[in-house]
């Protein structure tokens, strides 16, 4: 296929080029109704590229498959059969994903540290979630994708679920073996999902972890604008082989996406596959050296630990930096470096920070996060609470409900040292990473908890819960 050419962008200057003069959305009409203090921010070339799909970007009957043909070079570029691009994220993608393959109170094998938006697919869906166990480095309290040996396991106890979902990369850069995973699945007639958000990048280098797609996954979620080099939402969905039909994954893609997408995602996911086509080895390439280089320099700084020897297999574009050393968390280290460094991070948690670098990145930005790092051990911040950490084993909460059950049906606001023991209705979930660590339909523990509410006061972020402070947690109805 000609890489060269960029079907929505072509449109798009088409569009401009032969002045139309638009009745139709959006009522901004590129710009000229826009308040010129916005414009002034914002600038006027964003409305100027905001062109309706259907009788904008192409015809009135879609004539001329302006989205379809870039959906295909997306596809020929990254070796899957079919591509569909998402203006709404991989939440929505993930969502369409896990409904092409199981239905209401079918089940699906489910890695439990995956994000939020897949627990918010199955609560609107009403599939039944098989857990699988992650793997759990308990001494320093992460988890990692689960390991074939546990797949197959829950396959044999729950021999009628219809499929996998698997996470990788998770937030931290590590990485599963797909192809092991993939090779379960399919041996047992199975499609295998993966939410490969962090992973828009990996078919581009050979020195990065494997694809989904090479390493036979039916089904690949990824989000370009995370690891790539599109504007937020932009996501695609890509799909291979007979286990999963594509004209059922566009049908839920349909159900649930907007009927208004935004031209500026279009033309920007076509214009990135185009340019990693041509030139993504090479920027890649070059990103990987400034990465090696950036992590043995943050190695050398007292007290900070940059992580990967402890991991199997990572994306080492993503730097995890363990702070701990310093006698702080990365809840302050990542306040504290956007106060004063004028620096933001991508991830905290009660003792690590993460940096994550793409294409976009060069010596001069590396040179920044290393400045930054290096002021931590002047900051002067004072000795961070205690989180009370659970064990692994108490993080794995007991399934008492479906989680659609628990989220739709009668629920009560208990204050939250009466919540233990009942059955949650609804997701408490420490973000970033965004993995919930309650579940509606689990049953809520002292210790699970004890964890959120110290790691409230210690700055996690909980998003979620209807009490944003815990004093309250709501719970299914008795």
């Amino acid at each position: 296929m000609d890489h060269s050419r960029a079907p929505v962008l072509e449109a798009l200057q088409g569009f401009r080029d032969q002045g139309y003069t638009p009745f139709n959305p959006p009522g901004h009409r590129q710009g000229r109704g826009v308040d010129k203090r916005v414009l002034d921010i914002v600038g006027e070339a964003v409305f100027a590229s905001d062109v309706i799909a259907v009788n904008g970007l192409d015809d009135r009957r879609v004539s001329q498959g302006v989205l379809q043909q870039a959906q295909e070079l997306m596809a020929d570029a990254v070796h899957a059969d079919n591509a569909f691009f998402s203006t709404c994220g991989s939440s929505l993608s993930i969502k369409s994903a896990m409904l092409s393959v199981a239905g209401p109170h079918e089940k699906l094998l489910v890695a439990r540290q995956s994000h939020k938006s897949v627990i918010s697919g199955l609560i609107l869906s009403g599939v039944a979630p098989v857990w699988v166990r992650p793997k759990w480095d308990a001494e320093r309290h992460l988890s990692h994708p689960p390991e074939v040996d546990e797949v197959r396991r829950r396959f044999e106890e729950e021999p009628d679920a219809k499929g996998m979902l698997l996470v990788t990369p998770t937030d931290y850069g590590t990485c599963g073996d797909i192809k092991a995973i993939a090779d379960v699945c399919h041996e047992l007639g199975k499609p295998l999902i993966v939410d490969e958000a962090w992973g828009a990048h990996l078919p581009f280098h050979p020195d990065l972890p494997p694809w989904g797609m090479d390493a036979d996954a039916d089904v690949c979620v990824t989000s370009v604008h995370k690891s790539g080099a599109a504007v937020e939402q932009s996501s695609v969905f890509h799909q291979q082989g007979d286990l999963v039909d594509p004209t059922v994954l566009k049908t839920r893609e349909d159900l649930l996406g907007t009927t208004s997408p935004s031209s500026l995602v279009y033309a920007t996911l076509d214009g990135w596959r185009r340019h990693m086509v041509e030139h993504g080895e090479t920027l890649l390439g070059a990103a990987l050296a400034l990465a090696k280089d950036t992590r043995a320099a943050l190695e050398n700084l007292p007290g900070i630990h940059v992580m990967g020897d402890e991991f199997d297999v990572y994306d080492p574009l993503k730097i995890v930096l363990d702070v701990s050393g310093l006698g702080i968390s990365g809840y302050q280290a990542a306040d504290w470096i956007r106060d004063h460094q004028r620096v933001t991070l991508g991830l905290a948690d009660h003792r690590r920070v993460v940096a994550h670098l793409t294409i976009a990145d060069n010596p001069s930005t590396a040179a920044t996060l290393l400045r930054a790092i290096s002021a931590l051990p002047e900051a002067d911040l004072p000795t961070p609470p205690q989180v009370d950490l659970p064990t692994p084993k108490e993080l794995e909460l007991e399934t008492a409900m479906l989680p659609r059950d628990a989220f739709f049906g009668r629920t009560e606001q208990v204050d939250a040292d009466k919540a233990v023991g009942r059955i949650s209705a609804e997701m408490i979930t420490p973000y970033p990473p965004g993995a919930p660590a309650v579940l509606p339909g689990e049953v809520i523990n002292k210790e699970v908890l004890d964890y959120l509410r110290s790691g409230l006061q210690a700055g996690m972020q909980l998003p979620d819960p209807a009490d944003a402070e815990l004093k309250s947690v709501r719970v299914v109805a008795r």
